[in-house]
Order: C-alpha cells, then sequence, then structure tokens
C-alpha cells in the first residue's frame, strides 16, 4: 500500500511543471508590435483592454495618475540602439513603458522596470518623460493598441489608441551610425575565413557615404581574408570614384580572375557590368 502512495506522489510531482505551464485566457490578451527602423529593432510587448462600454478617460483610466498603459503586467518597449523620442536621447535597451493621462496633455515615461506589476512602479527609475498631446479618433476603437503606422529610415512613429483618443510619439534614430556600430560588433565576432561579413559591412558604409575610413578597413579585411569576384569589383568601383582608374582596372582583372577560379561564379550580367566598367576605364 505504501508503494502505491509514493508512486502516486511521484507522479503528482513530475507533473507540477506541466501544470504551471499552462495557460489560461485572458480578458485583456496580450499583444506585441515590432517595427524595423533603418537596422533599429523596435519592440512592444503590451496587453489589449476593451472598452466594454465603460468610460475609460477620467473614469477607468483616472487622469493624473501613472498608469500601465495596457492591462496586466508593465507594458514592455525595447530598442535594440539608441533612438530619440520627441527629440529627446534615451539609450538601447528594454523599458517599461508607462503614461500619466491628462485632459490636454500627457505624460510618457519610460522606466527602468521593463516586467513585473506595474505596482512596483518607481519615480525613481524613470529614465525618460516626454509631453505629448492626444487627438481625437473619429472612430471608437474598441481595443487598446499600439502599433507603428509609419516608418523610414531614419524614423518611426508610435501611436497609442484607444476608446476615441490617440497619441502619438516621434521615434528618432542615427541609422549611419547605427549601422557602423553593428558592423564593427559583426566583423569583431566574425570567424576567421569569413570575408563576408566585413565585405558586407564595407558595402553598406560605401553606399551610405559615410564612415569612409572604416569602409575601407572593411574591405581590406575582406580581401586578405580571401580574394573574390564580389570584394575585388567593389574595390575596383570604389578606387575608379576615387580618380584612381589605373588601380580600378588592376583590381577588376583581378576579380574577373577569382571570379573564373570560383566554384560558384558570379553572374553574367555582373561580369559584363565589370567588363564594360574596364572598357570605359581604359579609355
Amino acid at each position: 500500500m505504501s508503494k502505491i502512495r509514493i508512486s502516486a506522489a511521484v507522479l503528482a510531482l513530475a507533473a507540477a511543471p506541466a501544470l504551471a505551464q499552462l495557460a489560461t485566457p485572458l480578458p485583456s490578451p496580450n499583444a506585441s508590435v515590432t517595427q524595423t527602423i533603418g537596422v533599429t529593432k523596435a519592440e512592444v510587448v503590451y496587453s489589449r483592454p476593451s472598452v466594454k462600454g465603460r468610460t475609460i478617460w477620467g473614469d477607468l483610466v483616472p487622469y493624473d495618475k501613472v498608469w500601465r498603459t495596457g492591462a496586466n503586467a508593465v507594458t514592455k518597449i525595447s530598442f535594440d540602439t539608441d533612438v530619440t523620442v520627441e527629440g529627446q536621447k534615451l539609450a538601447a535597451g528594454a523599458y517599461g513603458l508607462f503614461t500619466i493621462p491628462g485632459k490636454a496633455e500627457w505624460t510618457v515615461i519610460f522606466n527602468k522596470q521593463s516586467t513585473g506589476s506595474p505596482a512596483d512602479y518607481a519615480a525613481d527609475k524613470d529614465v525618460l518623460r516626454v509631453k505629448v498631446k492626444p487627438t481625437a479618433l473619429a472612430e471608437n476603437k474598441e481595443f487598446f493598441t499600439i502599433s507603428f503606422p509609419s516608418a523610414t529610415n531614419s524614423g518611426a512613429t508610435l501611436t497609442i489608441a484607444w476608446e476615441k483618443l490617440k497619441l502619438s510619439l516621434a521615434i528618432g534614430v542615427d541609422t549611419n551610425a547605427a549601422f557602423l556600430h553593428k558592423a564593427k560588433v559583426a566583423v569583431a565576432d566574425a570567424k576567421v575565413d569569413d570575408w563576408r561579413t566585413s565585405l558586407t559591412a564595407a558595402r553598406g558604409l560605401y553606399d551610405m557615404k559615410y564612415a569612409p575610413e572604416d569602409a575601407a578597413k572593411f574591405l581590406e579585411r575582406s580581401i586578405s581574408t580571401k580574394e573574390t569576384f564580389s570584394n575585388l569589383s567593389l574595390k575596383a568601383n570604389v578606387l575608379a570614384g576615387q580618380g584612381d582608374k589605373k588601380g580600378a582596372i588592376a583590381a577588376a582583372e583581378k576579380a574577373l580572375a577569382a571570379g573564373k577560379a570560383a566554384e560558384q561564379k558570379p553572374s553574367p550580367e555582373a561580369v559584363a557590368e565589370l567588363e564594360k566598367s574596364i572598357a570605359a576605364w581604359k579609355n
């Protein structure tokens, strides 16, 4: 009899972790939204309460008090590079997105507490506060929604909308600087025989017309790792752009030779374009 009881206890303990992982439906379902801004990843993880016929502003959500900006847990917002919010600097990282709704103006807060209970909010952990004026929505929005309705390589609009109110935040990024930082990290972490990462870094900087000295270093690293049609043809075009046609021709001819010797041949179109450039440089 005792053996049976022990076995049952063991089975119950074994089942406990599985039960703990079982999710139940939430009245305010969880959601997330991700937006790429240039090379910057922005993400918001939040919950979506619904109006359900209630009075929201000044009632369910009181004015002039810190609000978790959603439901359930802390609303988490993260950026993997430095950004600006309404023109003010915010370092890369994860933050709790809190707000203080007002009748005419809201305070939007980025706080060090990005997880856990909103009840644990502490003002001394605020990293940034910005003031934003809300605008009216033409139609009622039943579910609380955070979105990025627009984005470019240099910025995006982050919108908070619920019931008949909308709040918009301007997010800015220095994509050139962000790319250079990521390029340096990627090249430093690349394997010894990896010529592609440094080539991608070089090509990106040359296309941006940014940090030419770093671009040249990345290109030379790629070439010193392995001479290929891709990196040598890029060098040829760079030299031609600098007015060194003799050097450009030499690099281009090496590129063609590397392409012929490679197992994976460059496209006929790329070869033809480089041969056309060589002819132009010779003339």
